[in-house]
């Protein structure tokens, strides 16, 4: 008896704490047992609201923009994606990428500190002044946009990706004010404030869109090493989700920045753009 009454406070001790402050505490013998049969009603009864969350599905809206964010930004959508390859393709010959791997690590400081970066924040700002109807603030954005770019063939790349986009949103999704943002920007845009408008038009959230702008930039940098360097589909898969902690944390950032947080530390990337303008085979248009 004696036995018995030492233990069941020390039990009672170990419940309390688990239940208070989520601690894992493993015991042995005899406790082990008591202990886990006391604790597993209070884990199921904290796991039901979460059951309860996650049945009630999308409203009509968040459905809708999901659907026109799948279809934006995916592969088949005829922007002409495929065509390039953002300097990757010089890298390729240069021997700077050679397998997955560095190609995973080359991608990664694209993402973070280069023109993955730059193209969110500018999406971002796009799409926060479309919102608002800040036409002057509009123009400002695009022409600064536009003006970023660092070599000749990325130019191309992404205001031909940004005109094609914003002629199929005309043709296929349009939306009221729409025709009076492109005006705002003055002619030309690039790829991420055309992504930027066309999104607040259609009054899809700022941060699902740049997740998913980003994934596909992503996506398509990946299908180009994989034709370059090559690899097979299982090692572009394994880099692609090796890098959605660099997906999530760029569109972080790109999300709390201003323009005056706008910079690329990707100085060889940026070389490898100038320097595929003069590279003598070529698969690729940058």
């Amino acid at each position: 008896m004696r036995r018995r009454l030492m233990i069941m406070p020390r039990m009672i001790t170990i419940t309390t704490v688990i239940t208070t402050m989520a601690t894992t505490i493993t015991t042995t013998n005899i406790a082990t047992t008591s202990i886990t049969t006391t604790i597993t009603p209070m884990l199921m009864t904290t796991s039901e609201p979460a059951a309860v969350d996650a049945s009630r599905g999308m409203n009509a809206d968040e459905a809708a923009a999901l659907y026109r964010l799948m279809t934006w930004l995916s592969p088949a959508f005829p922007v002409g994606a495929f065509s390039y390859s953002s300097g990757i393709e010089w890298a390729v010959e240069a021997g700077d990428i050679t397998d997955a791997a560095s190609l995973r690590d080359w991608l990664a400081a694209m993402l973070g500190g280069g023109s993955g970066f730059c193209d969110a924040v500018f999406l971002a700002q796009a799409h926060r002044a479309a919102s608002a109807q800040d036409e002057a603030g509009l123009r400002e954005i695009a022409e600064l946009a536009a003006a970023f770019v660092p070599s000749r063939e990325r130019q191309l790349e992404t205001s031909t990706q940004g005109r094609a986009f914003i002629e199929i949103a005309r043709s296929a999704w349009a939306c009221d004010g729409l025709e009076s943002m492109v005006a705002a920007c003055g002619g030309g845009m690039v790829y991420p404030v055309a992504v930027g408008i066309v999104s607040a038009g259609h009054a899809v959230p700022l941060e699902p869109a740049i997740h998913a702008f980003l994934h596909a930039v992503v996506s398509n940098w990946i299908s180009a090493g994989a034709r370059l360097v090559p690899l097979g589909q299982t090692d572009s898969q394994r880099i692609l989700a090796s890098l959605e902690a660099d997906v999530a944390d760029t569109a972080k950032r790109a999300l709390e920045a201003s323009l005056d947080d706008l910079g690329s530390a990707t100085f060889r990337a940026d070389l490898a753009s100038l320097r595929h303008e003069t590279q003598y085979t070529r698969l690729f248009r940058s």
